[in-house]
């Protein structure tokens, strides 16, 4: 009978290293990340067995059902490929290599093999095209099975066989002190590479609900919302909102841009036989000369000093910015829950907007905000609905009923009843009253005018936001006499995005 599941909290804590427990730390990672590369490589080898088998073939003609389901089990059972069979060697490739037992505990190395076998079960099912083996630097997290052996957490301390590592503990940290306080699961350990240099950290998977910031309340009620490539609309019971994804996030464009051409000369002096010839080439009446392309298939590349120096400030940047725009997009789903925790969305794609969106979506990330939302909706006995966007058309429906096709550019709506809003807000507020796919049009119409005001008041607060936004980018186009200084100030890419396309 399987385990049954509770609900579980990550608690995070960093670790004080001493640079002899760091090379450990490395050696033991550099062991875990062979023995899982083994594991993989052996479990493709018995997807491949079984995918090329008799029995998959006869399964495969089978009907859907519970006789299609045991062909399948027996073909995988044929060819050893499963969770327990993987440990079992994952054991023997441990005790083969005498060093890899030595470094990595059993039940690690249990844990190793439970982790391949998820990553080729995902290719045996279509879910993925294929496995990633793991160079060092992409191998950055082992984890324990439980609390009691292996990697555990043991009076306020990590503990690894002999490996000890003592934690960070703020105590005025609430959150920090509810997690060490609660019953823990099991170890993680992380590395991570902060402003160039290695941090260690531990992540607790505790046992119960995480602790909640009394900001951070929770309401029960319907929310309606539309979800847009770079804002969100919400409209809830007495509330509504067009809330921008990652406000006010520094642009980092241009320094990116200056550091990658920094590292290409660098690499193109280090490297000169790495590149084809330079050539002339015609632009306009001149003739300028081209650098030449990387020849391919050149492996040995020679990274200077001051080229690795260049790849840490660049990922630096980076990170930085991933991280203000995860904590800016966590906050936009505290403040909609706050009005209420059933909440009703289009099922959109939002891999689709990648294709046409790409530096807007890596921008925003609305895809980080939709799954917070869930997560954080479910985990306080809310729910998450999705429904389907073709048979519900809100931004083409009227309150009369009738559907009207609208470009992507017309961000106002002009209802048949002679009202006026702001389009997003108003396919939030129609999807308050979307149930199995059919949108209720008489409750859209009851309820219409006791929300009216709070729509307008919503619409109204966006405009004076994008407002602010493009005032500040056109101050560079006054004269000299008439500019204003901006030197503590950053500039914000919702200008960049304040036309609020949106992709249906």
């Amino acid at each position: 009978m399987p385990r049954a599941k509770t609900p579980s909290f990550i608690t995070e804590v960093a670790l004080v290293v001493s640079s002899k427990e760091d090379a450990e730390l490395l050696s033991r990672f550099q062991a875990g990340r062979q023995l899982y590369n083994a594991l993989l490589n052996e479990a493709m080898v018995r997807v491949n067995l079984v995918r090329n088998s008799p029995a998959f073939e006869q399964a495969k003609k089978i009907a859907k059902g519970k006789a299609r389901n045991d062909a399948f089990q027996l073909a995988k059972t044929q060819q050893r490929y499963s969770e327990f069979e993987l440990m079992s060697f994952a054991t023997q490739a441990a005790s083969s290599a005498k060093w890899i037992a030595q470094k990595v505990d059993s039940a690690t190395q249990q844990k190793l093999a439970t982790r391949a076998f998820q990553a080729s079960e995902k290719v045996l099912f279509g879910r993925a095209k294929n496995v990633r083996f793991k160079v060092p630097n992409r191998f950055n997290s082992m984890e324990g099975k439980s609390n009691k052996q292996g990697i555990r957490w043991s009076e306020n301390q990590l503990v690894w066989g002999k490996l000890r590592a003592y934690p960070i503990i703020d105590e005025s940290n609430l959150v920090l002190m509810h997690g060490l306080t609660s019953i823990i699961k099991y170890v993680r350990i992380l590395k991570r590479d902060l402003n160039g240099k290695r941090r260690w950290f531990a992540q607790l998977i505790c046992e119960g609900l995480p602790y909640q910031k009394p900001a951070n309340f929770i309401n029960n009620g319907i929310i309606g919302i539309d979800l847009n490539v770079s804002n969100v609309a919400y409209v809830a019971d007495n509330n509504a909102g067009l809330l921008p994804f990652a406000d006010k996030v520094p642009v980092i464009k241009k320094q990116v841009s200056k550091i990658q051409q920094a590292m290409q000369r660098s690499q193109r002096l280090a490297n000169p036989d790495n590149y084809e010839s330079d050539f002339p080439a015609k632009r306009g009446r001149k003739v300028v000369i081209k650098k030449g392309k990387n020849k391919k298939g050149v492996r040995s590349w020679n990274k200077t000093k001051n080229y690795q120096r260049l790849a840490v400030k660049k990922r630096e940047l980076e990170r930085r910015r991933a991280a203000y725009v995860k904590s800016k997009n966590r906050e936009i789903a505290n403040d909609i829950l706050r009005n209420g925790n059933n909440i009703n969305a289009e099922n959109v794609s939002i891999k689709g907007w990648q294709k046409r969106y790409g530096k807007a979506i890596s921008a925003k990330s609305p895809g980080l905000f939709q799954s917070e939302l869930k997560r954080k909706a479910e985990s306080a006995g809310g729910s998450f609905t999705k429904f389907s966007t073709r048979k519900t058309a809100l931004s083409q429906t009227h309150l009369t009923g009738e559907r009207v096709k609208k470009s992507l550019s017309e961000r106002v709506h002009y209802d048949q009843t002679g009202i006026v809003m702001q389009r997003d807000l108003f396919s939030a507020y129609l999807a308050r009253y979307v149930d199995d796919d059919e949108l209720t049009l008489r409750d859209a119409q009851t309820e219409y005018l006791r929300l009216e005001p709070v729509l307008l008041a919503a619409w109204q607060r966006s405009k004076i936001n994008c407002e602010r936004v493009v005032f500040d980018k056109s101050r560079l186009g006054h004269p000299p006499l008439e500019q204003f200084a901006n030197h503590d100030k950053r500039h914000s890419q919702i200008g960049e995005l304040c036309s609020d396309r949106k992709a249906v």
